[in-house]
């Protein structure tokens, strides 16, 4: 593979996994008031082809974070105990906006990545055909 798609690959991979990262962050935010809902994570892994690293990354398997969830009074409520509470989420809107602006940067990066990449062979093209 040439240097030119090898760089087209690794930014795409970048850019592919910071959309299901923004995925994943979207879903927990959609679910902040969903009582007993855990919260969404996920981590990068470097993608192995033969035994060999590519560079390329994608994202590892999904997992529940394990805090406690928010004890909610709400007397009323129909999942309220014989004390009033019920279990809330464990989603904190201030992480998850934090999480998808960091998803979001590191999007732009690879994409910015991809488009030099394409660029540079594009022109490199153009010197040839000269």
């Amino acid at each position: 593979m040439s240097d030119f798609s090898n760089a087209l690959s690794l930014s795409a991979s970048g850019m592919k996994a910071q959309a299901m990262r923004l995925r994943y962050v979207s879903e927990n935010i959609a679910n902040t008031d969903t009582p007993g809902f855990h919260r969404k994570t996920t981590a990068f892994q470097e993608v192995v082809d033969g035994g060999v690293e590519t560079g390329r990354v994608q994202l590892g398997p999904v997992q529940l974070d394990q805090r406690e969830l928010a004890q909610v009074y709400d007397p009323g409520h129909p999942m309220a105990d014989e004390n009033g509470y019920y279990d809330g989420s464990n989603v904190d809107l201030v992480v998850e906006i934090a999480d998808a602006r960091e998803a979001q940067r590191s999007y732009e990066a690879n994409l910015k990545m991809f488009d030099q990449a394409r660029q540079m062979s594009s022109s490199l093209l153009d010197l040839l055909r000269r």
